[in-house]
């Protein structure tokens, strides 16, 4: 090689290296690479007045070497660059990194428990609380909420102020006769807000008002029916306690009535005893606790332990806005929400409870949290009129509003 350049002009040399390097950088036609060979002096010159495109291959050469080093200087940054994968390179691809060990597992989120008694069986009045469990609105808010029956309508309220549950179901009344008995127990919630309780009697005794129950045998459902509603239904008809024989029935009242054992029974659900003994053939009447004179009241609410309420009171906000989404899903789509019920507590599907279904159903509070402080104070002056409280309770010892508490 060395030879062959030897015998190769200087002038020639100096002619070709411009050449070389356009070939490099890629800016010479593939035509002009090849270098042409020594002009042979037999083939003459171009005629006179031919026009000839000379190259400048000096002014080429210098742009083949800008590029040349521009290329170098790519490479050089691609050399020096740091290496994983957040690595945002200018035109290729960075390699990802290699695992060394297996990712860590996602925390699932906490879950925070919560049991809730109810005040009865399973029933078309705690559909609220159904539909809320079945459509995850419990779970989607953190929640794990365990339904329970208690064996005895007196139970739930004293286990809670035990602290043995953390949330019980029961009427208006006992709330206020709880926290008059010094009971820890606030309401948080109101399922339903209209009474459902009443005075249901044979169709065959003498009893129309009030007035007629002295001389008269009455069951009661549990201590608010006996305490509450029969104590001022009998004050404010001027008949003393001694005149009236009471028995304590619990869940039996449709026996004792379809027996004879009893006239009448108190704190019955309007909605449910008249029908069920109806298809059993026996008549009835129902004296509502409104056209006995006891003003309104909320039909069920929802009771926490006073005590614990501040621990709590995230938890159970949580829960009465799945109550409240569950009210209002009730609400707009009634079919398919019983349906819903039915399939979840078989026990509920049956002619009395559908029957109900149509009247339990506009009663269910659309707005749980709500509280009406007024209701609550007009229905504790009555009852310390009655003779039935001992002292007279402000609203916020009875009920709170739990989404108001985190405000």
């Amino acid at each position: 090689m060395a030879a062959v350049l030897s015998q190769i002009s200087p002038v020639a040399r100096r002619r070709r290296w411009p050449i070389a390097l356009l070939a490099i950088a890629g800016l010479l036609p593939s035509a002009l690479v090849a270098a042409p060979a020594e002009p042979d002096a037999r083939a003459g010159y171009p005629p006179l007045g031919t026009e000839v495109m000379v190259l400048d291959l000096e002014a080429l050469a210098e742009e083949a070497a800008r590029e040349i080093a521009k290329q170098r200087a790519i490479r050089q940054r691609y050399r020096e660059a740091p290496r994983g994968p957040a690595v945002d390179t200018p035109s290729r691809p960075s390699v990802p990194a290699i695992a060394l060990r297996p990712a860590e597992p996602i925390e699932p989120p906490p879950v925070t428990p919560l049991s809730v008694m109810l005040d009865w069986t399973p029933s078309p009045r705690h559909a609220a609380l159904i539909v809320a469990r079945e459509r995850g609105l419990f779970a989607s808010r953190g929640l794990d909420v365990t339904l329970s029956t208690p064996a005895d309508p007196d139970v739930p309220i004293k286990l809670l102020a035990a602290s043995r549950i953390d949330l019980a179901l029961a009427r208006q009344p006992l709330l206020h006769l709880g926290v008059d008995r010094g009971l820890p127990v606030v309401r948080v919630a109101t399922l339903v807000a209209m009474p459902l309780s009443a005075l249901v009697v044979r169709e065959d005794s003498d009893i129309t008002a009030a007035v007629d129950l002295a001389g008269a045998r009455i069951g009661h459902a549990d201590t608010d029916s006996r305490d509450v509603l029969l104590t001022a239904l009998l004050r404010q008809a001027s008949v003393r306690d001694d005149e009236v024989e009471t028995q304590e029935l619990h869940f039996r009242l449709g026996d004792a009535l379809r027996e004879g054992r009893v006239e009448g029974v108190i704190g019955a659900m309007r909605h449910l005893l008249p029908r069920q003994l109806a298809d059993e053939g026996l008549a009835t009447r129902v004296l509502t606790s409104e056209a006995l004179g006891i003003p309104l009241h909320d039909g069920l609410v929802m009771l926490a332990n006073r005590d614990h309420l501040g621990a709590q009171r995230d938890a159970i906000r949580r829960l009465v806005e799945a109550l409240e989404e569950a009210s209002v899903w009730i609400a707009n789509h009634p079919q398919e929400a019983w349906t819903l019920v039915a399939r979840a507590e078989p026990g509920i599907d049956t002619p009395v409870n559908r029957e109900a279904w149509q009247q339990i159903r506009p009663r269910l509070s659309l707005s749980p949290a709500a509280l009406d402080q007024g209701r609550y104070r007009r229905f504790e002056a009555y009852l310390l009129e009655a003779g039935v409280l001992d002292d007279r309770h402000p609203v916020s010892r009875l009920a709170v509003d739990p989404g108001a508490l985190s405000r």
